[in-house]
Parts: C-alpha cells; sequence; structure tokens
C-alpha cells in the first residue's frame, strides 16, 4: 500500500436515488468522467452484483493472463489494483478511471457493478468482452448483509430482518438484485460477447468454470496451469492472501466479519426464518415471471 494513505471513513455514506437506482457517493463523484470512460477492444470487464464472487473470478483472470508473465504482482499488489473498480471514487485512493487509465497490462481487466443500462457506451462500442458472474438472491442477500455490517463505505445494513425487505424492495447500493442479473441476462441475447457464470456452478467444479473461461476468451492454457490456478484461487487459500482478501483496507472493519465469509452455496438457510422464506419466494417467483434465468439455492 506504499504511497497510499487511505483514511477510514467518518461515518457512513446515505443512500440516493441516482439514474432511477440507489447509490452513495463513492460512486457517482466522479459519474462524467464514468460515462466518458475510453475502453478499449481487448479490455475485459468483469461485471456482477456485489457479493457474488467478484474477488473470485477477478483473481482466476489475473492468474489466467499474469500469472506467469508479471509474478511479483501476486505478492506484492493488492487485486483491487490490478483489477481496478471502475466506478470506485474512495479518499485517498485515485480513482478508478485514473486507476484503469494507468493500467500497464494488456489486456486491462476491469470490474463494476453497474447494472447494464448504466455501464458507459464505450464498452459496447468497443465490443469488450464482458465477465458476467451471477450469485442466487438468497445466497447473495446473506452475503450483502455480512459485507455491509463490516463494510463503512456502505450504509448501516440494520438487522437481518430490516436488510431483507430492503433487499427485496431493491434499495441496494447499485439497486435491485432483479434488475442486475435480468439486465445483464437480456443483454446476453443480443450482445455475444459476455460470458454469464454462476457462482454456484464455480463451487460446485471450479476447474471445469475455469476451462470454459478460456474458452470464452481464446486462451489455451495448459491443462496443469488451469488446475494450479483453480488450487490457488480456492476460498481459503484467497481468504488467507492478503493480496486478495481486502485486508488491508481499513474501510473494512474485519473484528466484525471477513470480507471473504464462508463462499458457501445454501448458507442462506442459517439466516432466513421459515416465514421469511415463503415471504421471499412469494416475492422472488413476481419479480423474475419473465426471465428464462434460473438459480440453484443449494448444490
Amino acid at each position: 500500500m506504499e504511497g497510499f494513505d487511505i483514511p477510514v471513513p467518518m461515518g457512513r455514506p446515505e443512500l440516493f436515488d441516482f439514474e432511477g437506482i440507489s447509490m452513495t457517493h463513492y460512486f457517482t463523484d466522479n459519474w462524467e468522467n464514468i460515462q466518458k470512460f475510453q475502453a478499449r477492444p481487448d479490455d475485459i470487464l468483469i461485471t456482477t452484483y456485489p457479493k457474488s464472487g467478484t474477488t473470485w473470478v477477478s483473481y482466476i483472470l489475473d492468474l489466467l493472463y499474469f500469472g506467469n508473465t508479471a509474478p511479483e504482482r501476486q505478492t506484492s499488489l493488492p487485486i483491487f489494483f490490478r483489477v481496478p473498480f471502475l466506478e470506485g471514487t474512495f479518499p485517498g485512493l485515485p480513482s478508478g478511471v485514473e486507476q484503469t487509465d494507468k493500467l500497464p497490462t494488456t489486456p486491462r481487466l476491469i470490474k463494476t457493478h453497474l447494472p447494464v443500462q448504466l455501464l458507459p457506451k464505450s464498452f459496447w462500442e468497443q465490443n469488450c468482452r464482458v465477465v458476467y458472474v451471477a450469485r442466487n438472491a438468497k445466497d447473495n442477500a446473506v452475503s450483502y448483509f455480512h459485507f455491509d455490517r463490516m463494510n463503512m463505505g456502505d450504509p448501516e445494513p440494520g438487522d437481518w430482518n430490516t436488510f431483507l425487505k430492503r433487499f427485496m424492495d431493491g434499495k441496494m447500493v447499485f439497486g435491485p438484485w432483479y434488475d442486475h442479473v435480468c439486465g445483464y441476462w437480456e443483454k446476453k441475447q443480443t450482445y455475444s460477447n459476455i460470458h454469464y457464470m454462476f457462482f454456484e456452478d464455480m463451487v460446485e467444479d471450479t476447474g471445469h468454470e475455469v476451462e470454459r473461461l478460456c474458452s470464452f476468451l481464446g486462451l489455451s492454457t495448459p491443462i496443469e496451469e488451469r488446475e494450479r490456478i483453480t488450487k490457488g484461487t480456492h476460498f481459503d487459500a484467497m481468504k488467507q492472501n492478503n493480496m486478495t482478501n481486502y485486508s488491508t483496507l481499513p474501510i473494512m472493519d474485519f473484528k466484525v466479519s471477513p470480507f471473504m465469509r464462508k463462499g458457501k452455496v445454501g448458507d442462506w438457510k442459517n439466516h432466513f426464518t421459515v416465514a421469511q422464506n415463503e415471504q421471499f419466494n412469494e416475492h422472488y417467483k413476481q419479480k423474475m415471471k419473465n426471465s428464462t434465468l434460473r438459480f440453484r439455492t443449494e448444490i
């Protein structure tokens, strides 16, 4: 973290309505530059709803492209510098746009949580490859809840019941889960350069998902290399790795909860009451009734 003095924020940000979705100022302060961002044809955009496996896929891609050519990056540079957060504008750090513009790597790996309608147009114009990762709504809600408890850069989550209601109402940073996952799913029907992945598939068979990623990216990574990457990006390995576990960011309070908590499928069963589950299922059916998108809540 040399050269950066990242202050701990003095209180949590407020949610406000921005372009029709809930946001905090950390993601809108640099809006003009975000929208004007110039993508390059070989950029690879990792896009997710928060807490869907973003860091996992970022790390896999970073190893696929630069694990052998620039191994020193792996031990000296936290993942959030290797894969900049495009819309992020945090005190003490260069903005995501600045970081991306200065990336020395080709291709540039960039992450975003922006819903499909707010993504800078240049990504589509340059026909960039987009890797989208989706996670089932129940586990996503649980993970987001624990993340908001420890992340001072997000609004106060309240108790689990309050939070779950807000999740269902879509009053979350980056808007409703339903619109986010469906938005990119629909875009995929008309834009062929989206590789749509599921967190549950990654947990079930990481090796197979790495193979599919390589195929989408046109990489002929040898099988031994893929196996090494699969092993190195195992949840427990990443949780221990200070370059991937976000422990160097003071905005996150690890005494409350680690950034990488469980990485499991089905942990929602430890949080949802029977009544909450019934209510959620009913609401989910309404919200997703027009979509062909299907999720697994257990494996």
